[in-house]
C-alpha cells in the first residue's frame, strides 16, 4: 500500500488538478475544466492512505453510490491510471469532437478499456464516430443504442 506522500507525490504529477486541504487533514484534488458539476477528482485523501477517485463514468471499479472509489490498496500504476481517467470522463470534447458534433445532440459512449465513441443525431440519422472515423449509421437512437451496448460500451 502506498503511503500518504507518495499518493499526494503522484497526484500532484497532474498539472490539471489542484490541491484544497479540508478537515482532519484530509486533502480534495479539483478538476477545475470539468465540463460537469463534479470538480472532485481525488476526495478525502488521509494520512492512513484512505481515500476516493471520481469514477461514475469508468467501468471496471468497484465504486459506492456516489461513483466513488477507494484508492487505499491501490499501487502506483492503478492510481495513476484511474486518475487520468477520471480527468478524461470529466474534460471537454477535444476540436475533433467538436467539429463532428457541431450544434447537434450528441452523447459519449465508453467502454470498459476507456475507450470513447460519440453517438451524434444529424440528419434525422444517429452517426456513431470513432475519433474522426464514421463507425455505424443507424435509423434510429434504439437501434445505435442497441449496437453501443452489444459491443460493450455504457453511456457516459
Amino acid at each position: 500500500m502506498l503511503t500518504f506522500e507518495e499518493k499526494i507525490a503522484i497526484i500532484e504529477t497532474f498539472p490539471e488538478l489542484e490541491r484544497k486541504n479540508v478537515s482532519l487533514g484530509r486533502v480534495n484534488f479539483h478538476f477545475e475544466g470539468s465540463i460537469y458539476e463534479k470538480k472532485n477528482v481525488v476526495y478525502h485523501l488521509h494520512q492512513n492512505g484512505n481515500g476516493f477517485v471520481y469514477a461514475e463514468f469508468l467501468s471496471g471499479y468497484d465504486m459506492d453510490s456516489k461513483g466513488m472509489v477507494n484508492i487505499r490498496d491501490f499501487s502506483s500504476e492503478e492510481l495513476k491510471t484511474i486518475i487520468r481517467q477520471s480527468i478524461k470522463s470529466l474534460s471537454p470534447n477535444t476540436d475533433a469532437e467538436s467539429a463532428i458534433i457541431e450544434d447537434n445532440e450528441e452523447e459519449r459512449w465508453i467502454n470498459s478499456e476507456n475507450h470513447t465513441l460519440i453517438l451524434v443525431n444529424e440528419d434525422d440519422m444517429w452517426n456513431v464516430y470513432a475519433g474522426l472515423n464514421l463507425d455505424g449509421t443507424f435509423l434510429s437512437y434504439n437501434e445505435a443504442k442497441q449496437y453501443l451496448e452489444e459491443e460493450g460500451f455504457r453511456k457516459r
